[in-house]
């Protein structure tokens, strides 16, 4: 599913020239496929350049590459470009200091639907965060569905993608700031303290936070659920809890 979102929906580059320049000129990529078994000097060189440059290596077969390729002249390797560019999280981090206020981030463990992402920046954007943070892997990039779903937030909130969340978070609480993830088990939102440099954490739409990203947060928070069924969806718990912290914010 994600696969085939990202192809469909991202800049699609082929053939060997054309991919490493792509990558040696420090365009956004999102994955590279690669034929399985090729040892090919260029697609050595290739796959080499993609390594330096943390891009996700896929090996693949030739069918599937025939897949992947709208040309059919794909000469071994395809490359899926974003949409739209990645800042950084140093980006976001100036861009609080610059308008004085405390760091508000988001991130986001495994979002895999587009739409998801797009509503969540569109959300970040109106509810004053400095940025949003994704996975490079297991979860979808900056696609032109999500810059369709944001209604134009994307031009203006800052993403990165990032490779390990974990070491992410670590980085960022050394320059103050700490996180609350979305959890069923959490303590209620109302009754947990959201103010200060933050970082909301957001899950994958089928498990929610991973282990290793949850037990990294500093507090867990619950939205109360007075129907019948127990979740809600990705990008509506991350407008939920967000406009939480804008509220928190706004009475301080």
């Amino acid at each position: 599913m994600i696969e085939r979102e990202q192809q469909e929906e991202s800049l699609v580059i082929e053939g060997r020239n054309a991919v490493l320049e792509a990558i040696r000129a420090g365009k956004s990529i999102d994955k590279l496929y690669v034929l399985d078994g090729c040892q090919d000097g260029p697609v050595r060189t290739i796959v080499r350049e993609a390594k330096k440059h943390d891009v996700v290596l896929n090996f693949v077969s030739k069918e599937r590459l025939e897949q992947l390729s709208r040309t059919k002249k794909h000469q071994g390797v395809v490359a899926c470009a974003a949409a739209y560019s990645y800042a950084e999280v140093e980006d976001m981090l100036k861009l609080a200091k610059e308008k004085g206020e405390d760091p508000f981030l988001i991130l986001l463990d495994g979002i895999e639907d587009p739409h998801n992402l797009g509503a969540i920046i569109r959300t970040a954007n109106l509810a004053g965060a400095h940025g949003v943070i994704i996975p490079k892997r297991r979860a979808v990039g900056l696609t032109a569905t999500v810059a369709k779903t944001s209604a134009g937030a994307i031009n203006y909130t800052p993403v990165a993608k990032v490779t390990n969340l974990v070491k992410t978070m670590d980085e960022l609480k050394e320059k103050g700031l700490w996180f609350v993830c979305a959890d069923m088990g959490g303590d209620v939102m109302y009754k947990t303290n959201l103010t200060g440099p933050i970082g909301l954490v957001i899950g994958n739409e089928g498990e929610g936070v991973g282990r290793l990203v949850r037990e990294n947060c500093d507090f867990t928070a619950s939205i109360p659920m007075m129907g019948d069924i127990d979740s809600l969806n990705a990008s509506v718990a991350a407008g939920v809890l967000a406009y939480e912290i804008v509220r928190q914010r706004m009475m301080k």
